[in-house]
C-alpha cells in the first residue's frame, strides 16, 4: 500500500463514526490508527463533522425531572399492583388450603370405608332399646327400681 491511499474504506469509517461518534478517542484501539489516516482526507473530515453534529445534539438533550403529578401517579399504580398481587396470593393460598381440606376429607372417608368392618346382620339387631352405648333392655338395672 502506498502512503497516499487511505488504509480504511469510507463505508467502514462511516459505520464506525455512526457507532462510536465523531471523537476518535472513543473508537476501538484496533481501528484508531487507520481511522486517523482516513480522517485526514476530505471524506473522513465530512463523516466526522456529521458524526460530531449528531454527538452535540445528543449531548444537549436533557430530560426534565418528573413532576409531582407523574410521581404520584406512578406511586399509585405501583400500590394498586402490589395490592392486587397480595390479594391474588391470599386467594391462591385459600384455594390451596381448601384443596388440602378436601383431600383430607377424601382420605378420611376412604380410610373409614376400608378399615371399618362390615356389620353382620346376625350380630346386630336394631330394636327400640338399642343405643350407641349398648342394649338397654328390660333386664337392665335401673336406678328407679331400687328406690
Amino acid at each position: 500500500m502506498s502512503g497516499k491511499e487511505p488504509a480504511m474504506e469510507a463505508e467502514r469509517f462511516a459505520a464506525l463514526a455512526d457507532a462510536y461518534g465523531g471523537q476518535l478517542q472513543r473508537w476501538p484501539l484496533a481501528e484508531r490508527a487507520s481511522a486517523q489516516r482516513f480522517a485526514a482526507t476530505a471524506a473522513g473530515r465530512a463523516i466526522l463533522r456529521r458524526a460530531g453534529m449528531l454527538d452535540s445534539m445528543l449531548d444537549s438533550y436533557r430530560i426534565a425531572a418528573p413532576g409531582p403529578v407523574l410521581h404520584a401517579a406512578a406511586l399509585r399504580a405501583a400500590e394498586i399492583n402490589v395490592v392486587r398481587q397480595r390479594r391474588l396470593r391470599v386467594w391462591w393460598l385459600g384455594l390451596g388450603l381448601a384443596g388440602i381440606g378436601l383431600a383430607g376429607v377424601a382420605a378420611g372417608l376412604a380410610t373409614v370405608t376400608i378399615v371399618t368392618p362390615e356389620v353382620q346382620p346376625e350380630h346386630y339387631v336394631l330394636d327400640a332399646n338399642a343405643t350407641a352405648f349398648g342394649d338397654v333392655g328390660p333386664d337392665a338395672d335401673t336406678a328407679e327400681e331400687d328406690i
